[in-house]
């Protein structure tokens, strides 16, 4: 069995490229980092090391790399003869690598569908991928994939280089994958969780985990913290990033029926993972792209603008928004883009063009306060 993995960075080697690894399949990591890909081209192993008093380290073997930049040909060959397609790019990477599986599947003869799957930080990645495959692909080509979204969550931290391709990640991970498109032909992957309803798997991590840790990310800078558990450590943090989270949850428990004990059980044990010292990850990596993280069904706008349409004005959402809009990195083009923005948009423009959230929106007149706070 062969699965081929677009995006052969941290998360892609000490998760995605582990749970295939361990489901059997030879992997293929397909990335555009000549120097990365020639490392795992010339290495026969590397090791996934596990945080905390057990200290499991996995070893992964079994694989090889290939350049989509250089490589075209093989990768296309490669994804005509696979088994499993996944990636792990970031949402805005997934257009680039749509052409190459739509190639793939022209070139593919197995009967067999390949199974094609996102794995990104973003509601239905996997569905974006589809609509950028499709417009390369024909219907009867489309045919030859099977597209099932998913919902991952693990904490990779940045790593020293003197790691080589080795990769330390915390011991909680979860991979759980749309059944539905499968006809009841799962792929076997015993790491990976199938469920016939996907979307409150992918709303409850992304609005308690990802929500959670760019609102500490945001907050903390503004406090003058540097990395993860350090912001935490501040009281005026974590009591704002704690009415974040009851707001996302009394969102996810009215809009998907979650049992409101086990949610706040998720959110404490979130929290303190966060609060991990071996994943002590900078506040500036995880804030980055603040222009994705404020645009309309992401991670602070969504569940705000949903307690809205409920009546509810949310408090501790709208701190951390205010918070995201002065997060000004000069490495960061997004950031160089936002304070541009900023200084230039009135806040009601920032608002719409931003956010997504016009004049005749309930979080509308909150949203335009918060963000005019920051202007001038």
């Amino acid at each position: 069995m062969t699965a081929v993995h677009f995006g052969a960075g941290n998360i892609g080697r000490g998760f995605i490229g582990l749970a295939l690894h361990s489901a059997g399949h030879r992997v293929i990591f397909v990335d555009v980092d000549d120097s990365l890909i020639s490392s795992i081209v010339a290495t026969d192993s590397y090791r996934v090391i596990e945080t905390g008093s057990a200290g499991i380290v996995h070893t992964v073997d079994n694989f090889t790399g290939l350049n989509s930049a250089t490589n075209t040909d093989q990768v296309v060959k490669a994804i005509a003869e696979a088994d499993i397609v996944t990636t792990a790019v970031g949402p805005r990477v997934l257009e680039f690598v749509a052409p190459l599986i739509a190639r793939g599947l022209a070139a593919r003869t197995s009967s067999t569908p390949l199974a094609v799957m996102a794995c990104e930080n973003a509601i239905g990645a996997t569905d974006t991928l589809k609509s950028f495959v499709a417009a390369s692909a024909s219907a009867a080509e489309m045919a030859r994939a099977q597209f099932a979204n998913t919902a991952v969550d693990r904490i990779v931290p940045v790593q020293e280089s003197t790691e080589g391709l080795d990769v330390t990640v915390e011991a909680f991970s979860e991979w759980v994958i749309d059944r539905t498109p499968f006809n009841g032909a799962e792929p076997v992957i015993p790491d990976a969780h199938f469920v016939d309803n996907l979307a409150p798997y992918i709303e409850r991590k992304l609005f308690t985990v990802n929500t959670g840790h760019a609102s500490i990310a945001y907050l903390g800078l503004r406090a003058g913290a540097r990395h993860i558990a350090e912001a935490l450590a501040i009281t005026s943090v974590a009591v704002v990033v704690d009415g974040v989270l009851d707001e996302t949850t009394r969102m996810l428990v009215a809009r998907h029926g979650l049992d409101e004990a086990d949610q706040r059980a998720y959110v404490a044990q979130t929290l303190e993972r966060f609060r991990n010292p071996d994943l002590d990850d900078e506040l500036i990596r995880v804030g980055r792209q603040p222009l994705r993280k404020l645009s309309r069904h992401e991670r602070l706008i969504e569940p705000a603008a949903v307690l809205s349409e409920s009546g509810v004005t949310p408090v501790a959402l709208l701190q951390v928004i205010e918070a995201a809009m002065r997060f000004d990195v000069p490495a960061d083009d997004e950031s160089v883009q936002l304070q541009r923005m900023r200084a230039t948009l009135s806040a009601d423009e920032i608002a719409t063009t931003v956010c997504g959230i016009d004049s005749g929106h309930p979080l509308f007149p909150a949203l335009v306060a918060a963000i005019a706070r920051t202007l001038g």
